[in-house]
């Protein structure tokens, strides 16, 4: 791990925690002074990318995938459909790299399947049928892949986190976490900690996306008193590309919450998810982030998101040119290389004010799970976590 901030002199700093040192590491203290200052903000918004889902393990296998890992899944996909001949035309990944005019050997699935939504507009109708085939069989492969959440998988670092960041004084806003993933690991996680997620969709078992949803509080009131109480495990929770359990139900305009379904609403990994970005429901979560951003004495906290993604990335580098209030902290774990010149222009960006002298950018290199441990747990433990963990523990065989 390793840190940079204006306190590092335009040098990444290595963070190490030696228990037989006789004085605190700098890097280290560093990092515990910047996520300190972020989770006790007035305003703390969250960014979550796939980074925060890969720590998820199952039997020793990473189950949230990759792009690698879902462009070897299309390739399997098609061998698989080819060998059972169960359509009337072939499905060779060579041939889809033919009609989509691909260069040789490519491995960006995102560039992939730009190319051929883009060439199915151009090709004739048969041909372009064959690419529209083509395509649906690679969505269904990432909706497969992301779809990974049981109840047997391990989300013992989401839990952690979300005790450290969303458990807050009442005399400050509620957490938002904005996550550009389609999995289901934040919302199990806060299910399992015992915290309220405000995610759009009003509660009960026909739960509908309404935006007036995040406006919306929790407060508890007691029989034998007239004052109300915030509950104080509560966040607020949008997904700015969809997610595993959101469907679109046919012939109807609104949105509703199907665990299970099999057409989820998602925003796939090509060039047109900028301009759906800006279609309903995203668009009224991508307003609310790019809203609270803009808000002083706010904290953005970005974890495992490559800044890859313009419709996201270019609003946070506006809000830092015009937000003084606005601090940033970006945690990744290739973060060193990413910043570099020749890498991504948005995090060199960021780099470079940082090292003239940026007070409120910092950037650390590492993953989701290694920077928990800094983090500090500001909100004592309630009871009722404690009433949880002990119903959680019941069954449990000691060792």
């Amino acid at each position: 791990m390793k840190v940079r901030s204006v306190l590092t002199n335009e040098a990444w700093v290595d963070i190490k925690e030696d228990p037989d040192a006789t004085t605190p590491d700098p890097g280290a203290s560093n990092v515990r002074r910047v996520l300190a200052s972020a989770v006790q903000s007035q305003h703390l918004a969250i960014l979550a990318g796939l980074g925060t889902s890969l720590c998820v393990i199952k039997d020793g296998q990473r189950l949230a995938p990759t792009m690698p890992d879902l462009l070897k899944k299309a390739k399997e996909r098609f061998a698989e459909i080819d060998k059972s001949a169960k359509m009337d035309v072939g499905h060779h990944w060579a041939d889809f790299e033919k009609m989509a005019n691909l260069p040789p050997n490519c491995l960006d699935l995102e560039y992939i399947m730009s190319r051929a939504t883009i060439a199915a507009g151009f090709l004739a109708d048969a041909e372009a049928k064959r690419i529209q085939t083509y395509l649906a069989e690679a969505e269904e492969v990432i909706r497969t892949a992301v779809d990974f959440m049981a109840d047997e998988v391990d989300l013992t670092v989401h839990e952690s986190f979300l005790r450290r960041v969303a458990r807050r004084s009442a005399r400050r806003s509620r957490t938002k976490l904005f996550t550009t993933n389609y999995d289901l690991c934040f919302e199990m996680a806060a299910r399992r900690s015992g915290f309220v997620v405000i995610d759009g969709f009003a509660f009960g078992n026909d739960a509908r996306f309404d935006s007036a949803q995040f406006s919306y509080d929790v407060v508890r009131r007691s029989v034998s008193e007239e004052r109300s109480d915030y509950v104080e495990n509560l966040l607020h929770l949008h997904k700015l590309h969809g997610s595993v359990d959101w469907e679109r139900l046919d012939g109807k305009s609104f949105i509703a919450k199907r665990p299970g379904t099999l057409k989820p609403l998602l925003i796939y990994p090509r060039s047109d998810k900028y301009e759906l970005a800006f279609s309903q429901p995203y668009i009224e979560m991508m307003g609310i982030f790019q809203s609270f951003i803009r808000v002083p004495s706010t904290t953005l906290l970005v974890i495992g998101f490559g800044f890859n993604d313009k419709h996201v990335a270019e609003p946070i580098l506006a809000a830092i040119r015009g937000n003084l209030g606005l601090d940033i902290v970006v945690i990744s774990p290739d973060l060193q290389t990413t910043s570099a010149p020749g890498g991504n222009n948005y995090l060199g960006e960021l780099l470079q004010l940082a090292d003239g002298g940026d007070g409120r950018i910092a950037l650390i290199a590492g993953t989701f799970e290694e920077i928990l441990r800094f983090i500090p747990d500001v909100v004592s433990e309630t009871e009722l976590e404690r009433h949880n963990q002990r119903l959680r523990n019941l069954g449990k065989t000691n060792v």
